[in-house]
């Protein structure tokens, strides 16, 4: 069992939980049972986000809808409860627990720990999410003829680590319309020979 360091909270994600205006009850009562649990609270990507050994376990979100907790690596849990939900179908890891509001939090706290201990324990023993490779995906067409027509552009795409080649091909097939994925192939040929990924400035 992880030796359990109660509630330290980190003053530089104070800001967060005092901005919110929808959720600030549910934020506040999710932090301190995530911080029960004895993971580091840190601020990235803007949100709450809790690690242990440095290794991203569990954010906090809010939406319109919903507020949630998320488990960076969800698809490793058991999940006894029926509770986590996959975003879309194309999210292959993370899992989302969501909550409308705080009285939920509160009687939900047992198992919620019990959730993040287990992805403490998954963490310890090093497991691994088991990724679909990247052919497994399908790729669009109109993407298919920019790497048979274009010189180097296959050769520089399977250079790509296979997360960025996967954020590529989600991206480039989520239009319904032909002539949106090709200018979304157009517009990014470019950084895909420079050797970038979707997201590299």
């Amino acid at each position: 069992m992880v030796k359990q360091t109660k509630y330290k909270p980190n003053p530089k994600v104070d800001f967060f939980f005092n901005k919110a205006e929808q959720w600030k009850q549910e934020f506040e009562k999710l932090r301190r049972i995530i911080l029960d649990c004895g993971l580091t609270e840190e601020l990235k990507w803007g949100v709450p986000c809790y690690t242990f050994e440095n290794k991203n376990m569990v954010l906090i979100h809010g939406f319109k809808e919903y507020c949630a907790i998320l488990f960076v690596k969800g698809a490793l849990l058991k999940d006894t409860e029926g509770i986590l939900i996959q975003q879309t179908e194309n999210v292959q890891a993370a899992r989302q627990i969501r909550f409308t509001n705080a009285r939920d939090i509160v009687e939900m706290e047992t198992i919620l720990k019990a959730y993040i201990n287990e992805s403490i324990q998954a963490e310890i023993a090093g497991l691994k999410v088991n990724y679909k490779k990247v052919t497994e995906f399908s790729m669009p067409e109109e993407f298919i003829s920019k790497l048979e027509e274009v010189h180097g552009l296959q050769e520089a795409f399977e250079a790509l680590t296979p997360g960025r080649q996967r954020a590529y091909i989600l991206y480039f097939s989520a239009p319904k319309q032909s002539k949106t994925r090709a200018a979304r192939v157009e517009k990014y040929m470019e950084q895909i020979l420079d050797g970038k990924g979707l997201n590299d400035q």
